[in-house]
């Protein structure tokens, strides 16, 4: 036991092996290695497109053919996990020293959670996702009718199921990870630290590095599939309203101004430009989604709100069933995907939330984190998604018939509002911020994983990740042409599997440092 007790006190000169060239500061290996293997990979795509859209189709029937069960048990096992911790004697643990106290107010903390782990998707699928699973256009959940009662009801209990605990367990545990052994074991905030119990001295060699690797890579297509879809919504904007071309070109053009203005926001860091971000963001959520409530079905969205949380609790488990015999195709592109985009998302979510919530419980931690945002979600989607319906229902506009761009349906909705110009230039910047936030947020996230932990590098190398980014998401749409969205999903579902093994892995190492931490405790006391 003694052994294990003194495993909280690593030999700091272990710790650090960082290069210092050019002004820069950073782990060469896990920088140059991940770094090289994007650039290489959006080389490749742009001199072979063909061959390269061929081979990740490849990949992504692959890995969905062979690991479909393995990426839904792990979910399923990541979420009754959290739900273990919370309310498990370990969750009066705190994340910092006895007296540290939260850097963040509470507000503002929610905010920074919100906008980093749902910003662009939220916008993107948010009227979307349920009225596509109400019309059958992709498919129904379960196979169900389309347009029937239980297709309705699906709509939404499968939608926030999607978004719901089941996303956010994933975030939640390497947040948890991260945070517990920054603040409380003292080691850098990277995800190799989490692996010090298993590893010991070898997590600073190259084992560390070759999952800092891993957690890069998973965190780049994560966020190239999302800054994708920002661009697609984007562009399908503008062309709705403008009639500006909506192709490939205009979408890189895009990507290219979002990652100017990224650039700009992580040169002033997180407290002055992430924190401004992402309050503004959640207040310009709010408006809108109060407008779209005001605006719609007012009475049948409000009395949806609980009666789609009831929906969400009863189909949660049929949802989760690996026996999908009857919706095969439903389940790969749309449930599949978000685990394998969540999973993916999980380095770059779980390291900003643990950058912010030092002086937190365990216990606090874990519940916030999980719940609020279902809260949040049900609401969002419910706002939404019940107002799509019923313009569908109704026979109004665009939505009168189902309607296969789905990049369009929240312009196609708001365009049966009063002042529809606004409503849409109103999303339209929403979307442009929460695409702001998302990218630097991206850039610092890397920037510590490939720094060896530090949060005050130079600020050139956030530079150099938020170019990437951009490139990364630009190749893929171009790699994708017709099929961009398919070439997006390829991506970050061929990156998530190795990262699977990666959490799967953390779960066993937080345990450990965690009967650690009580015993070193214990026997302190």
């Amino acid at each position: 036991m003694k052994q294990l007790l003194n495993q909280r006190k690593p030999n700091k000169e272990i710790k650090s092996k960082n290069t210092k060239f050019l002004g820069l500061d950073l782990n060469f290996p896990v920088f140059f290695i991940s770094s090289s293997l994007t650039i290489l990979f959006s080389v490749l795509v742009l001199i072979f497109p063909e061959t390269s859209n061929m081979i990740l189709s490849d990949t992504r029937n692959f890995t969905l053919s062979w690991f479909d069960t393995f990426f839904s048990v792990s979910m399923t096992a990541f979420t009754f996990i959290v739900l273990l911790l919370i309310i498990s004697p370990f969750g009066k643990i705190k994340l910092g020293d006895k007296d540290s106290l939260p850097e963040f107010g509470f507000f503002s903390w929610l905010c920074m959670l919100f906008a980093a782990g749902v910003g662009i998707g939220m916008t993107f699928y948010g009227a979307a996702e349920p009225l596509s699973y109400y019309t059958g256009v992709f498919g129904t959940p379960l196979n169900v009718t389309p347009q029937s009662d239980e297709a309705y009801r699906l709509a939404f209990s499968a939608t926030i199921f999607h978004w719901g605990i089941s996303a956010w367990s994933v975030y939640a545990i390497i947040g948890l990870s991260l945070a517990f052994f920054c603040y409380n074991w003292k080691l850098p905030l990277t995800i190799r630290s989490i692996f010090y119990p298993l590893l010991g001295d070898k997590t600073w060699g190259w084992q560390g590095d070759l999952i800092d690797i891993i957690a890069v890579l998973a965190t780049l297509f994560g966020l190239a599939t999302s800054l994708g879809l920002g661009a697609q919504q984007a562009t399908s904007g503008l062309f709705y309203l403008f009639s500006l071309p909506n192709n490939v070109l205009s979408q890189s053009l895009v990507i290219v101004f979002i990652t100017f203005v990224a650039i700009f926001s992580v040169y002033r860091g997180l407290d002055k430009g992430v924190r401004i971000l992402s309050n503004v963001n959640i207040g310009l959520a709010l408006v809108l989604m109060l407008s779209v409530v005001i605006a719609g079905p007012t009475i049948q969205i409000l009395l949806s709100y609980g009666k789609n949380f009831v929906f969400y609790f009863e189909d949660i488990f049929s949802l989760s069933s690996w026996n999908r015999s009857d919706d095969l195709q439903w389940y790969h592109d749309w449930t599949i995907f978000y685990w394998a985009w969540w999973i993916s998302w999980s380095p770059f979510v779980g390291m900003f939330i643990a950058r912010i919530s030092k002086g937190r419980t365990i216990r606090e931690f874990l519940t916030v984190v999980m719940f609020a945002p279902l809260i949040f979600c049900l609401v969002w989607f419910t706002s939404f998604g019940e107002t799509a319906i019923w313009q569908f229902q109704q026979g109004v506009g665009n939505l009168s018939k189902p309607v296969e761009e789905i990049s369009l349906i929240l312009f196609y909705m708001l365009d049966n509002f009063l002042l529809p110009t606004f409503f849409s230039l109103f999303a339209l910047f929403m979307l442009v911020l929460f695409f702001v936030t998302s990218s630097d947020s991206g850039s610092l996230v890397i920037d510590t994983i490939t720094s060896g932990g530090k949060n005050n590098s130079p600020k050139v190398q956030r530079v150099i990740w938020a170019a990437i980014q951009g490139l990364l998401a630009s190749v893929l749409l171009f790699g994708g042409g017709p099929y961009a969205l398919l070439a997006l999903q390829s991506g970050v579902i061929s990156m998530a599997l190795p990262f699977t093994f990666v959490l799967i892995m953390a779960v066993f190492s937080l345990f450990y440092g965690i009967f650690i931490e009580m015993n070193y405790f214990k026997n302190e006391a």
